[in-house]
């Protein structure tokens, strides 16, 4: 592979972590949410929902059962996105070595 497609493949690499950081902020932000939602629901003896705009008196437990599984979802889509991160984190170190050696001979 030639220096200039090195550059343009690392360029490329460091667009996707940059996307992947921001996918990953906006799934922190939702499970932040979330766990606020179970905190407050657990000091509480009434549980609310919004459905379509509208507040409607629900189950506890059921709400906590689906913020919960909410929850989990969030955090395996975060770790997906950590391990994706990490791996292209590596190619992109890997990749600059080689175009740092390259342009070394």
């Amino acid at each position: 592979m030639s220096s200039q497609e090195n550059m343009q493949r690392l360029q490329l690499l460091e667009q996707n972590v940059q996307a992947i950081n921001m996918q990953k902020q906006q799934f922190q932000a939702q499970l932040f949410e979330v766990e606020s939602a179970l905190k407050e629901i657990a000091d509480s003896s009434n549980a609310f929902k919004l459905i379509g705009g509208i507040m409607v008196n629900t189950d506890k437990k059921s709400l906590e059962v689906e913020l919960n599984g909410k929850k989990d979802v969030l955090t395996l889509r975060i770790d997906t996105l950590e391990k994706q991160e990490k791996s292209i984190k590596d190619k992109s170190k890997k990749l600059r070595d080689d175009i740092v050696a390259a342009k070394g001979e």
